[in-house]
């Protein structure tokens, strides 16, 4: 059953990763959200993808560089939502000691580190992925 989950959910995933920057990218589609909890949706959908896919890798019947790129992708799916509740948790709890703290360790690492391994993962499992379609009959 996870081998045929594991391509929907991949591809769910960079649905919701091209959601996630056209929020961003685009002001007029980011104010729809903006101030409010519904925000964290996106993040919240990109994060259990994104352990669903983990799961779906670890126990699956897939192997090699694909399942490292499936990891890759799943893992920095979830480390995206980790880290922005980490940021905020951080600025919440120290900006009365500290006037701003290090919460912008972990906002750089869920807008750059966390994006960045994912865009690795996704174009690795596309190759990948298309490489063992073309080779199997």
């Amino acid at each position: 059953m996870s081998d045929k989950l594991r391509w929907p959910l991949f591809w769910a995933l960079v649905a919701v990763f091209i959601l996630i920057v056209c929020f961003f990218a685009i002001p007029a589609f980011g104010e729809l959200l903006a101030g409010s909890l519904w925000l964290l949706s996106p993040f919240a959908l990109f994060f259990v993808l994104g352990v669903a896919l983990i799961i779906f890798s670890v126990w699956g019947n897939v192997s090699g560089w694909l399942k490292t790129f499936f990891i890759l992708t799943g893992a920095s799916a979830a480390g995206v939502l980790v880290s922005v509740l980490l940021h905020n948790l951080v600025y919440g709890l120290f900006d009365d000691f500290w006037n701003g703290g290090d919460e912008f360790f972990f906002f750089i690492i869920a807008l750059f580190v966390c994006m960045l391994c994912f865009l690795v993962g996704m174009v690795g499992t596309i190759i990948i992925g298309a490489r063992r379609r073309r080779a199997s009959p």
